[in-house]
């Protein structure tokens, strides 16, 4: 018995009482919120040793992975997929910690930029070893035929839901 039978089980229940409900959309959201707070529970589970929440390792990874140029608030919200209040406080967060910096922005000094601090970068080097085998463990049940389908299907529907 998988974990989420329970789900499904109501799911044809709501189907039986209420005939147009939509089964597989609402399996497949439901599968993927899911997967998502189970991805997001192991995470944290590994970032507690670096004193970091998931939120605060996308950003870092965000801000890693842009390494020639700064990032502005709205940017960073966009890349870590996060609302612009929150980047705000995992901003200060980040900065507390001595992880990032705040640059005034060249041309309108209302504006900052964000990028890593040397700190930032050393505490991200040293949780890529944990973080890349919490990441293949996750997907270890498919194969690399399988992960680049799922990741087209997942572009795909992504696509859809923001068109909406």
């Amino acid at each position: 018995m998988s974990s989420f039978d329970p789900t499904e089980i109501r799911i044809d229940a709501t189907c039986q009482r209420w005939p147009g409900f939509p089964r597989e959309p609402a399996v497949l959201v439901r599968l993927i919120k899911g997967l998502y707070k189970t991805v997001h529970d192991h995470a944290n589970a590994v970032l507690r040793d670096y004193d970091l929440s998931h939120a605060e390792y996308n950003a870092l990874m965000m801000l890693y992975g842009t390494p020639d140029r700064p990032l502005s608030p709205s940017e960073l919200a966009d890349a870590a997929t996060e609302k612009s209040a929150n980047i705000t406080r995992l901003s200060d967060q980040l900065h507390g910690k001595g992880l990032i910096e705040r640059i005034p922005h060249a041309e309108d000094r209302r504006k900052l930029e964000l990028r890593l601090t040397a700190d930032g970068v050393a505490l991200v080097e040293r949780l890529l070893p944990d973080m890349s085998r919490l990441l293949r463990q996750q997907v270890q049940g498919l194969s690399e035929p399988e992960q680049h389908r799922l990741e087209q299907l997942l572009k795909k529907m992504l696509d859809s839901v923001d068109a909406v």
